[in-house]
């Protein structure tokens, strides 16, 4: 963990001090080690949340860009359940950043237990995942959204992009019946984030590019819950219709089909 209580007040680990678990209540050591991130350990081996991971410099220096009250904020259900989250704004989206593999059964369950959960998922973590989704974008259809309302549109989202059969793109397989809404980070020099509008279809997948400074603002200053209800939401209501039920019809590139697509193709005849 990042923080601990200590004397009741939310504290970084510092070597010398001694901290309480704000979950469980349970003593906590900080580890100032000159390797790996400063963090607090609980003294003994505790699982007051299964769901709480290590943290790698990606996961904290995205946490950082947000203030500290909005940081490792314990979240409960009615039934007495309660989880640590990454990141919940004043707008009440809590922000969760997945480096490690995540099991879907647990994606669900935590899909569940947020009602307004966003993810930001490093796509660095395996090395050809990056290669994989590049590939699907280049052979992408770019789809324009021409606004009704132009006082309505932030302009954040600047294209469309469908993808078809995503399953070829092992990130996108795993990510792609999350309820929540998904933002892949490729540690872009541009620091451009890639979001998947979710449940949208089995066979195809909806893209847009974002900043990650818009993505960060957003939040920061209040608009990403009119930001959702004006843009983002609107925008997979008009693609779910027609896309939902229907299994899209195959338009092979330059009219030629790959070995690959062919091979498909035959696997569903």
């Amino acid at each position: 963990m990042k923080y601990a209580l200590v004397n009741g007040i939310k504290t970084i680990a510092t070597e010398g001090e001694i901290g309480f678990c704000p979950i469980c209540g349970s003593k906590m050591v900080p580890h100032c080690g000159p390797i790996r991130i400063h963090h607090w350990k609980h003294e003994k081996r505790s699982s007051c949340d299964p769901w709480w991971e290590n943290e790698t410099e990606w996961h904290r220096s995205w946490k950082n860009h947000f203030p500290t009250k909005w940081q490792e904020v314990i979240q409960y259900a009615d039934d007495g359940e309660k989880h640590i989250a990454d990141v919940k704004t004043e707008q009440d989206w809590v922000i969760e950043f997945q480096h490690s593999n995540l099991k879907p059964k647990e994606r669900r369950l935590r899909d569940a237990f947020y009602p307004k959960l966003i993810w930001v998922v490093d796509g660095m973590r395996r090395q050809r995942d990056k290669k994989q989704f590049q590939n699907i974008i280049e052979r992408s259809l770019r789809i324009n959204c021409i606004p009704t309302d132009h006082n309505k549109i932030y302009n954040l989202f600047f294209e469309l992009r469908e993808v078809r059969y995503p399953d070829e793109c092992r990130l996108l397989a795993e990510w792609q019946s999350s309820t929540s809404l998904v933002f892949f980070d490729f540690h872009e020099p541009d620091s451009n984030l890639w979001f998947l509008l979710p449940e949208i279809s089995n066979f195809t997948a909806y893209l847009m590019s974002i900043s990650k400074k818009e993505f960060i603002d957003y939040h920061q200053d209040g608009r990403f819950e009119k930001l959702y209800n004006e843009q983002i939401s609107p925008i997979r209501s008009m693609l779910i219709q027609p896309k939902q039920k229907t299994k899209p019809t195959f338009v092979p590139r330059n009219n030629v089909l790959s070995n690959r697509e062919l091979r498909r193709r035959n696997r569903r005849l």
